[in-house]
């Protein structure tokens, strides 16, 4: 498959796969605080304007590339703006492997949900 002009694994947008890979800003919340991995998918200016604390930027469009950055064997939550990049991302994520899981709603849930967000280009802790 492609998309964004990169080539993507067989099966990678299959709706049941996509259901498996998508949790609840409840549970997303539960892992954030027992320090969970959390990449955001988002552009780098999106990431700078506010995201969940200690996210990792790695915008989609690199994914492909820098995947193999990601640990294997603990899950990795994904988020973008509002769960749609950040569900293509898990797809992606765990067609190549790894355990991803897009957060539902992403960072604009997390946010409504009164969840604190960092501004700038560091990700903090």
């Amino acid at each position: 498959m492609r998309y964004g002009g990169r080539r993507y694994p067989r099966g990678y947008a299959k709706e049941e796969f996509q259901q498996m890979r998508e949790v609840d800003k409840t549970t997303f919340a539960a892992a954030h605080r027992d320090g969970a991995v959390v990449v955001d998918v988002r552009e780098p200016f999106e990431y700078a304007a506010g995201h969940v604390p200690g996210a990792a930027l790695m915008p989609l469009r690199q994914l492909p590339a820098r995947a193999a950055e990601l640990p294997r064997g603990v899950p990795v939550y994904v988020v973008c703006a509002s769960g749609n990049r950040s569900l293509s991302a898990a797809n992606f994520l765990a067609a190549s492997g790894i355990d991803a899981r897009s957060v539902a709603g992403g960072t604009g849930a997390w946010q409504r949900a009164g969840r604190p967000v960092v501004r700038g280009t560091r990700a903090a802790a």
